[in-house]
Formats: C-alpha cells, sequence, structure tokens
C-alpha cells in the first residue's frame, strides 16, 4: 500500500522548488550541499548528514591508518551479502581497549542521540574474509575465530593485521545500524574469556532445527541482536544444514521468526474489549501505537514527510504500509524489515497482557532522521513505547481525536491509508448487536 500525497506548507518544512532527494548524496541539484555549507538548512535537516559522518569519522580514522589494528571488539561479527553465494564475513574491531559492548548492542540505543548511535558504529572498523556460506562447517581457522566471536557474552580484546589500510566508507541502510571503514583481513587473534552459556549449547546441538535454536535462545531470554548474530555465524541449525546468513537478512529472519512464534500463542489468548494507546517520540519520529478489541491483526503504517531520508520530494508526503488479518501474511511486507522488527514488538507486549488484538502503528517521521539507522530503531522504540502504561481510550472518535492531536499530518490522510481502522470504522462486532464481548476488560 504505496499513496503519495502533495501537502502544502506543512509546518516546518522548506519546501524546495526543483531540489529533489533520490538517495544520500545523489540529488538533482549536485550545487545544494555545496552553497548550504551546514549553514541554511537547504535540505530542510535540523542536522547536516555530512557533519554528522564527518565528525564521526574523524575521531576514528586517524586510530586505523595502518594496516595492524588492536582493539576492543564489542563483540560484533558481520557477514556480508554482495556476490552471495560468496560473501564476506568478519570481525567488527573498535580502536578502542575496554567496555564496547555498547557499540553493537541495539537493545541499548533507546534514548541516544543520532549523532551517538552513529559514533557507535563508525567506531567499528569491519575485517572482511572470503568464504561461501557452505562453509560455515568447515575446517577453517578464519571462520572458527570468527564464529567463536558470534558466541562471546563480553567485549573480545583483538588483533588484526588487514591486507591494504582500511578505508573510509560509511556504510547506510534502513536494515542494518551503519557502519564505518573495511578492508580485507590478513589475520585476526581473539582473546574470548567469556562465551554465552546458551548460546554455546545451542551451538554444540547438531540435531536442532535453527529455528528452534532461535526460539529456546528467545525463551531464555537472550538478547535478539546476540541471537541474530548467532544465526548470521552459521552456528545453530543441523550438521550439515548450517549456512552462513548475511547480517542484513538474519535480522529480519530472526524478528519474523520469533514474532510468528509468539503469535502461534497470542491467538490463542481471550480477545480485548476495549482499546489501548501508546504515544513515543523519538529521534524526531512519532510513534502511535494502538491495539483494538478483537482478534489478532496487525498493521504498520511509515509517512514520510518532503525531504526525509527516503522521500525525494521537497513537498510531497509519501505514506506507505502494510497489513495482516488474524492468519497472517504469504508475501514480503513492501515496507521491509521495519514491518516484521515492529510486529515482534506488538506480539510481546499481547503476550503481557494476556489479551490478542488488532494491532495498528502509525509512524510519522520528521526531518531530524537525517541518517538511516536500521531496523533496531523500530523494535526498540515499539518496545520501549509499550513498556509503559497504556492510555484507555473510550471509543474510535476519541482514537481518531488523539491521532489529530499527536501527528502533524491530517486525520483523513491516516484513514485513508489504514485497512484496520477503515475495517474498525465500518464493521460492527457482534456485542454491538446485544450479545456478549468474547472477553471482559483487562
Amino acid at each position: 500500500m504505496l499513496t503519495v500525497t502533495p501537502v502544502p506548507a506543512l509546518p516546518g518544512v522548506q519546501a524546495l522548488e526543483g531540489l529533489t532527494w533520490s538517495v544520500p548524496g545523489l540529488r538533482e541539484d549536485p550545487t545544494m550541499c555545496l552553497r548550504c555549507r551546514a549553514a541554511q538548512g537547504l535540505c530542510g535537516k535540523p542536522v547536516c548528514p555530512i557533519l554528522v559522518k564527518y565528525d564521526a569519522f574523524a575521531r576514528t580514522l586517524p586510530m586505523v591508518d595502518g594496516r595492524e589494528l588492536d582493539g576492543s571488539c564489542p563483540p560484533g561479527v558481520f557477514v556480508g551479502r554482495y556476490g552471495y553465494p560468496k560473501v564476506s564475513i568478519g570481525p567488527l574491531v573498535s580502536p578502542f581497549h575496554g567496555d564496547t559492548l555498547l557499540y553493537d548492542t541495539p537493545e541499548l540505543w533507546v534514548g541516544r542521540s543520532v549523532q551517538e548511535v552513529v559514533g557507535f558504529r563508525t567506531g567499528l572498523v569491519r575485517g572482511k574474509h572470503p568464504v561461501r556460506v557452505t562453509d560455515a562447517e568447515k575446517s577453517n581457522r578464519m571462520v572458527e575465530e570468527i564464529q567463536l566471536l558470534s558466541r562471546a557474552r563480553e567485549s573480545v580484546e583483538v588483533d588484526v593485521r588487514f591486507e591494504r589500510p582500511p578505508r573510509g566508507h560509511l556504510s547506510l541502510s534502513d536494515s542494518l545500524p551503519p557502519y564505518g571503514p573495511s578492508a580485507p583481513l590478513h589475520r585476526v587473534n581473539l582473546d574470548v574469556r567469556r562465551v554465552d552459556e546458551k548460546v554455546d549449547r545451542l551451538v554444540g546441538d547438531t540435531d536442532a532445527l535453527a529455528s528452534v535454536a532461535v526460539e529456546e535462545l528467545y525463551t531464555r531470554r537472550v538478547p535478539v541482536s546476540r541471537i541474530q548474530r548467532a544465526f548470521s555465524a552459521g552456528t545453530l541449525g543441523r550438521r550439515g544444514q548450517r549456512r552462513f546468513v548475511p547480517t542484513r537478512w538474519s535480522i529480519t529472519a530472526v524478528d519474523d521468526l520469533l514474532g510468528k512464534q509468539n503469535l502461534d500463542r497470542v491467538r490463542l489468548l481471550p480477545e480485548l474489549s476495549e482499546i489501548f494507546l501508546w504515544r513515543l517520540t523519538a529521534l524526531d519520529n512519532r510513534w502511535f501505537i494502538a491495539f483494538l478489541p478483537g482478534t489478532f491483526r496487525y498493521e504498520s503504517i511509515e509517512a514520510w514527510y518532503p525531504n526525509t531520508l527516503w522521500n525525494p520530494s521537497p513537498d510531497r508526503l509519501v505514506i506507505m504500509g502494510d497489513h495482516e488479518g488474524f492468519r497472517g501474511r504469504k508475501t514480503y511486507a513492501s515496507i521491509g524489515g521495519c514491518y516484521y522488527a515492529a510486529r515482534l514488538a506488538v506480539s510481546e507486549a499481547q503476550l503481557r497482557l494476556g489479551r490478542q488484538g488488532g494491532a495498528v502503528i502509525l509512524r510519522e517521521v520528521h526531518p531530524g532522521e537525517v541518517l538511516p539507522l536500521g531496523v533496531w530503531n523500530v523494535r526498540e522504540h515499539v518496545r520501549a513505547a509499550l513498556a509503559g502504561p497504556p492510555e484507555r481510550v473510550v471509543d474510535l472518535a476519541d482514537l481518531a481525536r488523539r491521532i489529530g492531536e499527536t501527528f502533524t499530518i491530517p486525520l483523513d490522510r491516516w484513514h485513508g491509508a489504514s485497512a484496520l481502522l477503515h475495517e474498525a470504522r465500518t464493521q460492527r462486532r457482534l456485542e454491538q448487536f446485544g450479545e456478549p464481548a468474547p472477553a471482559g476488560p483487562i
């Protein structure tokens, strides 16, 4: 579902005729940044993306200007996707010594600024070693070292030698957190002192399917980011079936898998009989999360302001979303990994409530989102919002009023984009005909 709507004179948005964005760094007017020089805000963003990247690299690159690097690994492992099934694997190494766990633990980033998150990631140098995805079970020292690193519980001291000095390129993606310079690996030496015993036990279980291992680790409260790391490093699954999984794919695969497993339990719960609401503002994103009476349904909608990261238009609002009914969906969501990350957070919240219901997530993205930070931004902020006490909403008219007071985008735009809100407004429930509600209030 995709709608593109003209938005005349949106407050706080500077419309510049003739200037459009496609992807970061590629603009139809190549002189815009030169004319602006971070002083005029011509792109409409409160912070200059170029300066954010420059500042992060200015602190990191002087420390990695040669082929040798010793420092601390969060621990972090990255598996690339280009050239699949031939990919590159390697550690993410900081030139700093000590506890760098924060640098690769998105669960700890809620409340941090864009500059801080970019600083964490650009402070990590990515080593690259070529492998085939089927090499996950082969006897190879480099592979074994990196897989051992994926099981580490705390920061690991690392000594690496690259084949050439790392290049200062900031990789940006809406699926992955940013990461900094990279170079091919010549050798790597690790000092892994503690591994996560829960992960290590599942790595040693060569009879369990990868999906079973992922579910068991999650049940044992292993952080999702750590599960994704082990999954990506090819350390889970049955003997003969283990594979390296590109980090980008592993993040969404684990979110999707855990969300589906949770929803198998959610669908057995009593139904909600009232409307709950949570709201949150973070990183210039406004979040509006409503749980509706009835069986489980789910919808996630994103509205991108003009001159925001993925909206190239100087004066048009882009709204895009996807939804699923009680039985789920079979096709991949058009808004990508954000859909599955938010659905995982929703499933966790409904299990805590002990009730199933419809879930609508509305996200309004303002120009302050200057760089793509990865789907952790969605998962962890939806989690953070749902961790608080809900607002109780009287009825759909009250919910509509709160949508209007939360967002700058007009209410009718949200109603026009949302299948679940349209369904709630146009379909009557059995109890509205005098039948008893399927579940009492909680």
